[in-house]
Order: structure tokens, then C-alpha cells, then sequence
């Protein structure tokens, strides 16, 4: 049975409302690196750990204030841009900040220190460039109601 797409696009506000909060943005970005610990280190517990702190760092801080602050509005940027999907120089920078992160991933499981590192600074650095774009892609489009909400002041 097929997930209805009001219930899809609930949860996404939902999430993206809550992830909106810079300290949500900033500090999923700062421990993005932790993903690779659990590989480098074949370590089942640290994965269980990591996988915890990824799936609820987006919804345990509260909805921000306000919409003024960069990461807020590259993350309600985000949304938007996720539910229209258009083709456009973002996705290429996604898809290089994954394929960046796959190299990072690859190289912790040969246990390549500095492949892991430098593929690992590239994506975080892929990643902001992503975030500038989806900052910019709300502030263009927040106006015409195409997406997310503003949060609540």
C-alpha cells in the first residue's frame, strides 16, 4: 500500500520545521564526520550510535524564531527545493558533496586516513556551497508561497 503524499509532505514540514534551527543545521554539518567512525572502526555499536544522533539531531531543537539566519533559511531552502525538485546547478552540487562523502566512505573502510580526510573536507565544503544555494533558492521563492512555511515568531 502506497504512503499517501499529504502524509510525506506533513512529515517533511514537520522534520524541516524542527531542523530549521541553526543549532540543528550546524551541528549535524560539524558531525557529519562521525559517520565514518563506525566504518573505520567495523564497530555494529558506534553505527547504532551515530545512526541515533542522525535520525534525531532534525527534530530535538525547537523551530527557530525567525527565518534570518543563513542555515534557516538554507534548510527551509532545502525543503522547497526538494518538493519542486528542479533541475539546476544544486543538484550537481549535491550529488558531488554524496559523491564526495561515498569517496570519504570508501576510503575509512581500507582505513586510508587521508583519502577519508581530504574527501571528507570536501564534502562538508560542497556542503556549504549547497546550503548558499538553497538559501538563495528560499529567499527567491518564499515570497510566491511555493513551499515551506515561514516559522513561527
Amino acid at each position: 500500500m502506497p504512503i499517501p503524499s499529504d502524509l510525506i509532505a506533513r512529515t517533511r514540514r514537520a522534520v524541516f520545521a524542527r531542523h530549521a534551527n541553526p543549532w540543528s543545521a550546524w551541528s549535524r554539518w560539524a558531525t557529519a564526520p562521525l559517520v565514518l567512525v563506525p566504518v573505520w572502526n567495523r564497530s555494529w555499536r558506534q553505527a547504532a550510535v551515530v545512526g541515533a544522533w542522525m535520525a534525531v539531531n532534525p527534530v530535538i531543537f525547537p523551530k527557530p524564531a525567525h527565518d534570518r539566519a543563513w542555515p534557516t533559511r538554507a534548510m527551509l531552502g532545502e525543503e522547497m527545493w526538494i518538493a519542486e525538485r528542479p533541475k539546476d546547478a544544486a543538484l550537481a552540487v549535491n550529488a558531488a558533496a554524496t559523491a564526495a562523502g561515498l569517496a570519504a566512505f570508501a576510503a575509512a573502510r581500507r582505513r586510508r586516513f587521508w583519502p577519508a580526510a581530504t574527501a571528507t573536507a570536501a564534502q562538508l565544503g560542497l556542503i556549504l556551497v549547497y546550503w548558499e544555494q538553497m538559501a538563495r533558492y528560499y529567499d527567491a521563492h518564499k515570497e510566491a508561497g511555493t513551499g515551506a512555511e515561514e516559522p513561527a515568531t
